[in-house]
């Protein structure tokens, strides 16, 4: 074999490689990496290690629904009125400090369940089951036109998207320890408990 068509016989085989492993790519799932909790200088080491544990929580139970959703912010504020907000334009929780931790890691569930409500077309498979659960008749409203925030005393804990979100504490942490007023079946937190785990089934 003379020197040219070994040369040729070595391009001819890196092109083969590469085709093959360009193909070999294409049939392969999109790596996806988890959503991440991204946390700014207004949160203390104490407050960080616990929103850290916490959304490892959060991860490991919304696992097989981690691509339906993004990163989310956590910002601490020692002035907001309520013990806890999300921005859904900015995919922010801003949790109110100081607390307990018992509040705090429930509040941030529970924003984070909003986080989860507001990115997620996939959760359109839990609602009609959830509203079930809850005793509500089949179209109710999600959630008020206006801000959860600016019910009247009284009306936050009806609200289903927000009985949603205490749901998803009992879901990801097994119990509530802080009383919001919210009523929940148990049917109601296997629903997201089981939706969590990929069933799309009513």
């Amino acid at each position: 074999m003379t020197r040219r068509s070994v040369v040729w016989c070595v391009l001819l085989l890196t092109g083969l490689a590469t085709l093959a492993g360009a193909m070999w790519g294409r049939n392969q799932p999109p790596v996806h990496s988890p959503p991440a909790l991204k946390i700014d200088s207004s949160v203390a080491s104490d407050l960080q290690a616990l929103a850290t544990e916490t959304w490892g929580a959060f991860l490991t139970t919304f696992e097989a629904r981690s691509d339906c959703f993004g990163d989310v912010r956590l910002h601490a504020s020692l002035s907001l009125p309520e013990r806890a907000t999300y921005d859904p334009a900015t995919a922010t929780v801003t949790v109110r400090v100081p607390a307990t931790a018992a509040l705090l890691r429930e509040a941030m569930v529970h924003e984070w369940a909003h986080h989860l409500d507001f990115q997620c077309d996939a959760l359109d498979s839990l609602r009609p089951a959830f509203l079930a659960a809850q005793g509500f008749p089949p179209g109710t409203p999600w959630r008020p036109a206006h801000p959860a925030g600016d019910a009247p005393p009284g009306e936050w804990a009806s609200i289903p998207a927000e009985q949603f979100a205490e749901a998803t504490i009992e879901a990801v942490l097994g119990s509530r320890q802080v009383k919001t007023g919210a009523r929940l079946t148990r049917q109601a937190v296997r629903v997201v408990a089981d939706w969590a785990a990929g069933d799309d089934s009513p």
